[in-house]
């Protein structure tokens, strides 16, 4: 590997481009003082994470999406976190109607002041250079604002449709890896750089304008295996870890293993987890509507088909425990329960916070009206145990 002289017809001065770079602390949402950090999971995707044919799921539009981001910026929420989805899941076009991510979060920039906007990146559906380029100008769009989520891809689909070959899962870390340090050499090197490894040969290597953030971007992954663990424990700012159908006993000793993984290496990784949100007046309500959108009206064959390309199977667990496993799946891509009364809701998002849990991405069947209930009553007890400090749009 060798270095090149500095770009010949660059025209912007070394000290000027420097000017442009701000410590990412102060920029990015994700490293706020709120003990609990808060975001939203698949607001791009049509039905979101609600695999269901319920008529109460909104059909996707961009003034919805906006609508979305609207609202949870204004309530001071880290972070949207989207959906990377290309085909749909399931015989009822589950998720199939969905915004790519980065434009998504180069549009949602431009209308938000604070929240981080996240990227999510299939590895495979685009070129390290490519992307680099693609968030350090949503980087510029937002002033500091933007994350990549790393993501391999489970759904052998996607990658058929898109003519890649859909590698053994420790390959796919081998690839995921490469990929990133170079896309890091991109939005690190000055000077052309070359690169010769497994997977990319790039000749020249160079990227300009450099991200907004010093000294990278913001790095999300979801990595569940020990592969996945070591690729967030060496990469990752935010490593998600899914938490439901396991006892907090249970839950601390994945999230302290999260971090224990991290120090190992040297490094502090935030530890966050995914919910899916039910809020009525009552617990009785909130269970009710539950049964009726995600078992009575549930899409099963999004269920099924997620839960055949996630590698996931009956025989590994008992009929009760596939059976709860599933309606966690439909009701919130497997994410962690949260039904009942806003005060059910703040109680377990405090006992989530209890174990070590960093940051939590909710999803609604509809993200306004679930928003509203959720900003309305459970945030101000969030402020009020010391969890998160009241947030005001001009502060």
């Amino acid at each position: 590997m060798r270095h090149r002289r500095p770009y010949e017809g660059a025209t912007m001065s070394t000290s000027a481009a420097a000017d442009e770079r701000r410590d990412r602390r102060g920029t990015n949402a994700l490293f706020s003082g709120n003990k609990l950090k808060l975001g939203l999971f698949g607001p791009n995707c049509d039905h979101g994470c609600a695999m269901t044919l319920s008529s109460d799921v909104p059909s996707l539009t961009w003034e919805y999406t906006k609508q979305v981001a609207e609202i949870a910026d204004r309530a001071g929420f880290e972070a949207l976190v989207p959906v990377a989805r290309w085909k749909a899941i399931g015989d009822n076009g589950f998720n199939g109607r969905n915004f790519e991510t980065y434009t998504w979060a180069a549009g949602l920039a431009s209308v938000t002041d604070h929240i981080t906007l996240v990227a999510t990146a299939h590895v495979q559906a685009s070129h390290p250079a490519a992307a680099a380029k693609m968030v350090a100008t949503v980087d510029h769009i937002s002033g500091g604002r933007v994350c990549l989520n790393i993501v391999n891809g489970w759904f052998e689909p996607e990658f058929k449709m898109l003519g890649s070959e859909f590698l053994p899962h420790d390959r796919r870390y081998q690839y995921t890896t490469e990929w990133f340090e170079l896309v890091r050499k991109f939005w690190t090197e000055d000077s052309e750089f070359d690169f010769i490894g497994e997977f990319f040969r790039v000749e020249g290597g160079y990227s300009q304008p450099k991200p907004v953030q010093s000294p990278l971007p913001s790095i999300m992954n979801a990595g569940g295996s020990k592969t996945g663990r070591e690729f967030i424990a060496k990469y990752a700012d935010a490593g998600y870890v899914l938490l439901a159908g396991y006892d907090l006993d249970a839950a601390r000793a994945q999230v302290e293993a999260r971090a224990n993984d991290a120090a190992e290496v040297g490094r502090e990784v935030d530890t966050w987890t995914t919910a899916y949100v039910i809020q009525r007046d009552t617990k009785e309500e909130a269970q009710a509507y539950l049964q009726k959108v995600f078992v009575d009206e549930a899409d099963m064959s999004a269920g099924d088909a997620a839960a055949k390309y996630l590698g996931l199977n009956s025989s590994a667990m008992e009929p009760h425990q596939w059976e709860e496993f599933n309606l966690h799946l439909r009701a919130g891509y497997g994410g962690y329960p949260l039904v009942g009364t806003a005060d059910d809701i703040a109680e377990e998002l405090a006992r989530l916070s209890d174990i070590g849990v960093a940051g939590v991405s909710l999803s609604f069947v509809d993200f306004v009206d679930g928003l509203e209930r959720f900003n309305a009553d459970v945030l101000p007890k969030l402020e009020n145990g010391g969890l998160r400090k009241p947030y005001s749009p001009h502060a």
